[in-house]
């Protein structure tokens, strides 16, 4: 049996989604109040289950012998709040899971921090976040060496991932379909990532190949790109013109401050912050994906192009853009 924690997510939901058309057994831990819709009617068990307070994980663990962690805080207001769901949830899980065969722990490229131009990072490189959600992921990443899972244990850590369904990368895509794009100053700013079914295809190498326990993969395409890049190839394949606009970084700061204290009278954390505007100033976000390559005998193959026409596809059949 598999668990699948944050299975109704938008790279959970393209798992469970191939585990199920492989017919594979296949467990979701959602909590109650959750929307299932985008899961699977058929081949799918529920289990109800917290993992901020690790209510209902020892009945959703029963006769699992397969982890897969996606769960996790990607927005929040404080650094509590993404310890909580990054770090704290990952201690509960390890906790309860102690039985299992492998977990694989989704981390992210934000754990191990920018790169500095001159190369990309590589599984050696010290890690060295800068945000508030790099310092929970890596922390969460630490929970996971401590545990006695480690070596039964893989750490992946995807840079940005894209494609349907994804709604963060979806706001950019949205404004470069009316025509502009906005950019925080006028460097290219390398970036990794990656399409969303080759993140699938890395992590059922890293459930299914007899890879070495407690190892850390970056998983991405081999080529980077530059935002300007990103949004020029979108506007094409929508038929569009693109006209780029550069923020100054105090400027893109203030105005990361004026999302911030919008978050908190709404109580509802945005995409926006100066956190995040702190890793947007950095000079590129470039990771070096050949281990996973020679190790998990994985490769991302959709190059930019084609992810997003499949992406801006879906968009369009789903009504979320017309172009």
């Amino acid at each position: 049996m598999i668990l699948v924690t944050g299975a109704t997510g938008f790279i959970g939901s393209h798992l469970v989604e191939r585990l199920v058309a492989q017919g594979r057994p296949v467990r979701c831990l959602v909590r109650r109040a959750s929307a299932t819709a985008g899961l699977p009617q058929s081949g799918v068990q529920l289990a109800y289950g917290d993992l901020a307070t690790g209510a209902g994980l020892t009945e959703a663990l029963r006769d699992v012998d397969l982890v897969l962690h996606l769960a996790g805080v990607t927005k929040a207001r404080t650094l509590a709040d993404y310890d909580r769901g990054n770090a704290q949830a990952t201690a509960n899980l390890l906790r309860a899971a102690a039985h299992v065969r492998r977990f694989v722990h989704v981390s992210s490229l934000a754990a191990a921090g920018p790169s500095d131009g001159s190369r990309p990072l590589t599984e050696s490189d010290e890690p060295h976040p800068v945000s508030y959600y790099g310092r929970s992921k890596l922390a969460g990443e630490d929970l996971v060496r401590e545990s006695p899972l480690f070596s039964r244990s893989i750490i992946i850590r995807p840079p940005v991932v894209y494609g349907p369904r994804d709604r963060d990368v979806y706001q950019m895509i949205r404004m470069i379909a009316r025509g502009w794009m906005l950019q925080i100053g006028a460097a290219p700013r390398p970036f990794s990532l990656i399409y969303v079914g080759d993140l699938v295809d890395a992590l059922l190498a890293a459930a299914d190949r007899p890879a070495p326990g407690g190892a850390v993969y970056y998983v991405a395409h081999s080529v980077a790109v530059s935002w300007d890049e990103f949004g020029r190839t979108a506007a094409r394949l929508m038929g569009g013109r693109l006209r780029s606009v550069a923020i100054p970084e105090k400027l893109a700061y203030a105005i990361g401050w004026c999302a911030e204290w919008w978050a908190r009278l709404s109580r509802h954390p945005g995409i926006l912050s100066r956190d995040k505007v702190a890793e947007a100033c950095c000079a590129g976000w470039v990771c070096d994906p050949s281990r996973a390559c020679r190790e998990l005998a994985f490769c991302s193959a959709t190059g930019l192009e084609e992810g997003l026409r499949r992406t801006l596809d879906w968009y369009k059949e789903e009504g979320w853009l017309k172009f």
